[in-house]
């Protein structure tokens, strides 16, 4: 099997801190969120290669993915933001069997091994929200196979969201759904993946719907912060070895080892990278990067990336790398 990972994307939504890291490789709970979903397709044990889709900051996807991902891999950059079908179509040349496609901009909780098993033409992971409004939604038949996606919905027509998250066995047919997209007018401005998957149903291909049990989203402030949240919630909370008498913690928290915190309160759902110092501060609902110093702070809902050092501050705050903020008295 083949995996394509499409992430050429600025990330708008999740600056300053995407103007120095690609959006997928922003640490949710001391771990990039890519990494999360990696760690799913690794075990799947037959991904054959893993293409990676670039353009933002592609030289920093490329180390991580050689350095700490590990799987073989091949990289091809999307200079022109025509959209996912058109990301996905730059794969071409390294497909030749079934193909899993993720957008890791998410953390999921879904068996990706029931790809082994499965006799459809392909899959199509979903969540059932309530806010189905926000998001393209795909409609099933009675056997449970798709039938359509509807984008951003006025009526009730379905509440399981499309998530980012496919497997195609029919990958012949994926590619020419793909050439039919790529000669039509864009669809509000790009080329939709899909449409090509709409284009596969017409032409008689069963794509299963299942849904996932969970599904966090990390593409944008509140959601990246939230979803920090639910993975400490989930397990990978930490505490370091040894924690100074005057600071108190209030879990989960991770917490990871070289990190000062002196008279201070940190938690509940606060990620610290290592080499950082808090000093008189309290912090909850918040993630700071490594070799940062919070001083005099409090803190809740704030984002401080690498190399900041923040003082005096009251309230939520987003600040990029290599920052200084002081507060007037």
């Amino acid at each position: 099997m083949k995996v394509i990972i499409p992430l050429a994307g600025k990330g708008t939504r999740l600056r300053p801190h995407t103007h120095v890291t690609p959006k997928p490789m922003l640490r949710i709970a001391g771990k990039p969120v890519m990494d999360y979903v990696m760690d799913d397709v690794k075990r799947l044990g037959d991904v054959e290669q893993v293409v990676y889709v670039t353009g933002h900051l592609k030289e920093k996807v490329e180390e991580h993915a050689r350095r700490d991902i590990g799987l073989p891999a091949v990289f091809v950059e999307q200079s022109v933001q025509d959209g996912t079908a058109g990301a996905v179509n730059l794969a071409r040349p390294y497909v030749d069997q079934p193909v899993l496609i993720i957008f890791v901009d998410t953390i999921f909780d879904a068996d990706l091994s029931i790809v082994h098993d499965t006799d459809a033409d392909g899959i199509i992971w979903t969540k059932e929200v309530e806010d189905y409004q926000r998001f393209g939604v795909v409609v099933t038949d009675a056997d449970g196979h798709m039938t359509k996606i509807v984008e951003k919905p006025s009526t009730p027509i379905s509440k399981r969201a499309n998530i980012g998250l496919y497997y195609i066995r029919n990958w012949q047919l994926l590619y020419e759904g793909i050439d039919h997209v790529l000669t039509q007018p864009k669809n509000k401005g790009e080329y939709y993946l899909t449409d090509a998957f709409q284009y596969m149903i017409d032409k008689g291909a069963k794509i299963k719907v299942v849904d996932v049990a969970g599904w966090y989203d990390a593409g944008q402030i509140e959601t990246l912060l939230d979803t920090n949240r639910v993975m400490l919630e989930k397990g990978r909370a930490r505490r370091p070895g040894t924690i100074d008498a005057s600071a108190t913690i209030v879990d989960p928290v991770y917490i990871e080892e070289g990190v000062t915190i002196t008279n201070s309160t940190v938690g509940p759902n606060v990620s610290i990278s290592a080499g950082s110092t808090i000093e008189g501060s309290t912090l909850r609902d918040s993630i700071v990067g490594a070799q940062s110093r919070v001083l005099g702070s409090r803190l809740h809902g704030s984002i401080i990336g690498d190399a900041v050092k923040l003082e005096g501050f009251a309230g939520s705050v987003t600040i990029g790398d290599h920052a200084e903020v002081r507060a007037s008295a």
